[in-house]
This record gives C-alpha cells, sequence and structure tokens, in this order.
C-alpha cells in the first residue's frame, strides 16, 4: 500500500483526497502556487511544497515541478484529482518513468481515449453504440459540408481533441456551416492546439447520461451504475444526479455492460467515466443511447455515486493504484436511494454569472447533506482558478427527499461579499419540470431568467434586517428603547438600498423565520433563500424627510454624541459630519458628495428620533 501520497491538485478535490488518505494511514503532501500559500488543502496536508507563481501555466501545469517536488518529499505516488494534469498522458508516463506511482489509468489509456474522433472508431469496432456521425480524416471544408448533409440538419461540429464545452458549434443551417466550421477551428486551435473536427446528428431532446466505470491490474472492470448530468449552462455541469431519473432496469443493464466494454477495450484501470447522450424524446431507451467520449480520471459529480453505493472511490483508486484488486465483484455491488449535487460558484447569475471573487468574510453552509469544499471562512477566491466555492450533495431515500433536502441546503447559504449562485441552484431545484424529471441539457437555457433571483428583498426580509440591528444592539433589553413622549413606544430603524432610504419597524411586518445575517455600525446583512441581502444603516443624501436634497437623516432613534461639522461648512463627499450612538453602536453619517452644510439642527447630547432631518448639504454647483 501506498504510505506517502503527493496530490497534484488544488481546492475541494485536494482535500477530498486528503481525507481519504488520512483515514486510511497515508501521509500526504500537498502542492502549492503562491496564491495558495494559505489555503486550506495546504492546511489540512501533512506537508506542502510550493511550485511557483499564482497563474496554473506556471505551477499547477508544470509536470517537471511536480514531480521534482513529490521526489524531494519523499512521496511514492501521485494523484492528480481532476483537471490540470489529470488527463495529461505524457504526465502520466513521467510520473511513471520517475518510479513513481501514478494513480490513475495507463498512459496508453489515455492517450486512445483523448482524441473524440479516434475514440469513436475504437468504441465502435468494440461494439459500443456511438452518435452518428463523421470522424474521417479528410478535414476540407467541403468534405465537411457533404457529410453534414448526409447526417441530416442540425448537426453539431466538434474538436477533437475538445473539452470543457469549448470547440463545439451547432449547425441548424447549412448556408451557416462554413462560418461556423471556421469558428469552431479557431476556438480549437486556440485551446487544444488542434483543430481537426469530426460532425455528430444533433439529438433533439438529449441528456446526458454518464457510467462510473473502474478497472483494475489483474483484468477485472466493473460498473458503478449511471448518473445522469443533463442540467448544464453553456455545456458546463450544473447539477448531477444518481441513477438518472426514468431509467429502467433494462435500460441500465445495456448501457452498463456496454460502457464496461467501453473500459476493457482500452485495458481500463482505476476510476474513469464512460459519457452518454441519450435521445429522451420517448423516453430513455437502450437502442437510443449513443458513446460521447471517456473521462479517464475521477469525475467532479463523483460524490453522488459514493452516496448511492456506499462506496469510497478514492480509497478504490490508491488501492487498485497499489496492486490491489478492485474491493467489490459486480453482483456485491447495487443502488441505495436517490442522491443529487450541486455546484456551488463564487459567480453572479445576475450579471451574465460573471466569477465573484475576494475574501470570505462570512461562510456558512449548514450541517445538512454532504459539502465538499476547498474553502473555510476568512479564504479567499482567487481569479487564478476555477471559482468553485462547494459541491453541496444530498442523499435520500427518494429522489423526492434528495431533492428536498438539497433545496434546502442551497437556500441556508450564507456567504458575504463575494456573490454565488446558491438562489439560482435552488430555483432550478424548485422547478416543476426538474421534480417532475422532465430534463435535457437544454433545461436552464430554456428556463432563463427564470431561475435567476431578481435580488429585490421582500417586506419579511428588510423587517428581518431591522430586528437584527436591534438584536445585536441588545434594544431589546434597553426598557426605555423606542420610548416617545405622549405616544406607544416603537423600535424602528432606517435602512437604506441603492440609493433609497426606509423607516423599518419590524412589529408592523410579518414574522421572518429563521432569522439570518449580522449587523455592524455601517450595515446590517440577511441571508434569506441563497441570496446575500444588504442595508446600510446610516441615510445618506436620501430619505423620506426630504428625498434627494442631501438630507441627513437618523437611521434610527439615539444620541448625537459628535458634531463635526458647522453651518456654512464646505464638505467633500465622505467626510464624517456628525456621530450617532443608537443602541450601543456609534453611526458616522458622512456627507452624500461635495458640497456645504446649508442646515444643521443636531447638537452634540441631543437625543433624536428616527429619521429626524439632523443636517442638509447642498451639492457643489
Amino acid at each position: 500500500m501506498i504510505t506517502k501520497l503527493l496530490i497534484a491538485n488544488r481546492g475541494e478535490i485536494a482535500c477530498r483526497i486528503i481525507r481519504t488518505a488520512r483515514e486510511m494511514g497515508i501521509a500526504t503532501v500537498a502542492v502549492h502556487s503562491d496564491a495558495d500559500a494559505n489555503a486550506l488543502h495546504v492546511r489540512q496536508a501533512d506537508e506542502a511544497v510550493n511550485i511557483g507563481p499564482s497563474p496554473a501555466a506556471e505551477s499547477y501545469l508544470r509536470g517537471e515541478t511536480i514531480i521534482a517536488a513529490a521526489k524531494a518529499s519523499g512521496a511514492e505516488a501521485i494523484h492528480p484529482g481532476y483537471g490540470f494534469l489529470s488527463e495529461n498522458a505524457a504526465f502520466a508516463q513521467a510520473v511513471i518513468d520517475a518510479g513513481l506511482i501514478w494513480v490513475g489509468p495507463r498512459p496508453a489509456s489515455i492517450s486512445a481515449m483523448g482524441l473524440k474522433d479516434a475514440a469513436k472508431k475504437l468504441m465502435r469496432a468494440a461494439g459500443v453504440p456511438v452518435t452518428p456521425g463523421y470522424e474521417g480524416e479528410d478535414q476540407s471544408v467541403e468534405r465537411l459540408a457533404r457529410e453534414a448533409e448526409a447526417i441530416g440538419y442540425p448537426v453539431l461540429i466538434k474538436a477533437v481533441a475538445g473539452g470543457g464545452g469549448k470547440g463545439m458549434r451547432k449547425v441548424d443551417d447549412p448556408a451557416a456551416f462554413a462560418e461556423l466550421l471556421d469558428s469552431c477551428r479557431r476556438e480549437a486551435k486556440a485551446s487544444f492546439s488542434n483543430d481537426e473536427v469530426l460532425l455528430e446528428k444533433w439529438i433533439t431532446s438529449p441528456r446526458h447520461i454518464e457510467v462510473q466505470v473502474f478497472g483494475d491490474s489483474h483484468g477485472n472492470v466493473v460498473h458503478l451504475f449511471e448518473r445522469d448530468c443533463s442540467l448544464q449552462r453553456r455545456h458546463q455541469k450544473v447539477i448531477e444526479e444518481a441513477p438518472a431519473p426514468g431509467m429502467d432496469e433494462a435500460t441500465r443493464d445495456a448501457i452498463c455492460a456496454a460502457a464496461v466494454r467501453a473500459a476493457k477495450a482500452v485495458d481500463y484501470e482505476g476510476a474513469g467515466t464512460i459519457e452518454f447522450i441519450a435521445d429522451a424524446s420517448e423516453g430513455l431507451r437502450a437502442d437510443c443511447i449513443f458513446f460521447m467520449e471517456m473521462n479517464t480520471r475521477l469525475q467532479v459529480e463523483h460524490p453522488v455515486t459514493e452516496e448511492i453505493t456506499g462506496v469510497d472511490l478514492v480509497e478504490w483508486q490508491l488501492r487498485v493504484a497499489s496492486g490491489e484488486p478492485i474491493p467489490l465483484a459486480q453482483d456485491e455491488l447495487s443502488i441505495e436511494g436517490h442522491a443529487i449535487e450541486a455546484r456551488l460558484y463564487a459567480e453572479d447569475p445576475a450579471r451574465g454569472f460573471l466569477p465573484s471573487t475576494g475574501r470570505l468574510d462570512h461562510l456558512d453552509l449548514g450541517r445538512a447533506g454532504r459539502i465538499e469544499t476547498g474553502v473555510e471562512q476568512g479564504d479567499t477566491i482567487s481569479p487564478f482558478y476555477d471559482p468553485m466555492v462547494a459541491k453541496l450533495v444530498a442523499w435520500g431515500e427518494t429522489r423526492d427527499d434528495a431533492i428536498d433536502t438539497l433545496l434546502a441546503m442551497a437556500d441556508g447559504v450564507e456567504i458575504w461579499p463575494v456573490r454565488t449562485n446558491a438562489a439560482f441552484l435552488a430555483n432550478a431545484l424548485g422547478d416543476d419540470d426538474f421534480a417532475s424529471a422532465r430534463l435535457d441539457t437544454g433545461f436552464i437555457e430554456r428556463k432563463g431568467e427564470a431561475l435567476i433571483a431578481d435580488g429585490e428583498p421582500d417586506p419579511s426580509v428588510r423587517a428581518a434586517a431591522a430586528e437584527l440591528v436591534l438584536l445585536s444592539a441588545g434594544a431589546y433589553r434597553d426598557p426605555l428603547a423606542g420610548f416617545r413622549l405622549n405616544r406607544a413606544p416603537r423600535l424602528s430603524v432606517a435602512l437604506s438600498r441603492d440609493g433609497e432610504s426606509q423607516v423599518v419597524d419590524p412589529a408592523g411586518q410579518a414574522p421572518f423565520e429563521p432569522l439570518t445575517g449580522f449587523a455592524d455600525a455601517d450595515r446590517v446583512v440577511v441571508f434569506h433563500e441563497g441570496q446575500a441581502h444588504e442595508f446600510g444603516l446610516a441615510t445618506r443624501g436620501s430619505g423620506a424627510a426630504a428625498a434627494g436634497d442631501g438630507a441627513i437623516v437618523a437611521p434610527m432613534p439615539g444620541k448625537v454624541i459628535a458634531v463635526d461639522v458647522a453651518e456654512g461648512d464646505a464638505v467633500k463627499k465622505g467626510d464624517r459630519l456628525l456621530v450617532l450612538e443608537a443602541m450601543k453602536m456609534e453611526h458616522a453619517l458622512t456627507a452624500p458628495f461635495d458640497g456645504r452644510v446649508t442646515e444643521l439642527s443636531a447638537s452634540e447630547g441631543a437625543q433624536v428620533q428616527v429619521e429626524t432631518v439632523l443636517a442638509v448639504v447642498e451639492p457643489a454647483e
């Protein structure tokens, strides 16, 4: 058995491998770039080695540096995780040539499945059903156009060396073929240094079905059933589940047997995935499921397979790499329950899913389900790498149970100030079509804006924000809090958002449960249904008292403890005008823009009520 393992990866997969290695008594060596010097996987490993600058091309993709780190640290084996160098046959061979154990398939197996056209020819020879198409050597525009006509439109142009959704173009109209072919080739050349393409028949109701396979050096190959990865955005998987909804036993037997044949055809060792495209226009049928490609590594979505089979796939990888046979025979493997995984990304769906980087000042993913992550509160989402925060995984006795658990997990995500797709995930999981398993790879594109939260908080969220401010300040412990002469006591808070101010009385709103979030002297943040809603506490330049005229109003009842200006003073935007002590917190009220103080009604020591106009600033001309 391997006794010391170097992990040639980062983030959540590195943490995932470390966890299993520790359980097996295997010492671990982490590698890291400059940006990851204090990353969670570095803190969790037994030791760590810096392998270069922050860009992946100068660190995680430098095979010779990683091998040198393994030898210097005394590691016997290298686990590549996924991404980076995991499917690089030359790197795998270099690891073996260095006298180290490669935790993965033979380099020849990686090469055999590395080019989509060659892989399809190999699979067809092995009796694996393949999507109708063209994988010929003649790459002329004329020949490809003729083959597209013969296949029948729409067709899909795919780079033979493609992956990750790059180098793919759907063509609906023959007149657009040449232009889209040229575009596909340019992208393929830039991404993979190979502009050769193949053609496939476009499947009109496609579902992405994949089968987990595992082989060893003793000639054994088993499958661990299928996963459905149909929910994708721009060819990137978003939600994955196992088993595939609507899969009957006969179809499962056929597709899994085909996957085993595919693995045996390349003498496969270790964990791999055979990916199929299914024409689901009439449900899942064995005669309408076709081979797409093989991923010669562990997949991001492997936890759902682990959840329904009870198998630790990383443990199997390490045992098989150490020369042991697969721990279980095919007839010892079975499906129990249903599992679903959602990929939680640091991205802003409302802004076209742009990555959102920065420090995770607040991070709470709850305690339900299974959470695979490579970050903790206080860590940073770096602009140099994939912005995944975590994988949220739920298991249930039924699919409905798993959906309910995962939906609650997504709703309960608390992350600030980095934006995430948690609400987007929750909306997808709560969609009626998803619940009914009406799935295909166009699901997210069709739903469009319906899955993207508008970000506008409802009154209950505002009430929760005001309640949090009052609770955090201990207002309810003060018997005089909210006291008003000749009127009933009232506790209220002025909240500002997007330049607008609103006085909120929590008692006047419907109750909000659960109450989650935090407040400080400047802001309050409420977490609700996967979103983070921020409100300012100091009204600046707007408000009900004198909207838009530079009125500086009290955000809540309190005492003026400092006045820094006098009437007639010139001020700059952001200058402190006065300080209000409210509910045992100090709130600095500042100038909303360059201008002059034309009114000043506040005096030091004065008690003021919510939305009292304390000063007015007129803008400079």
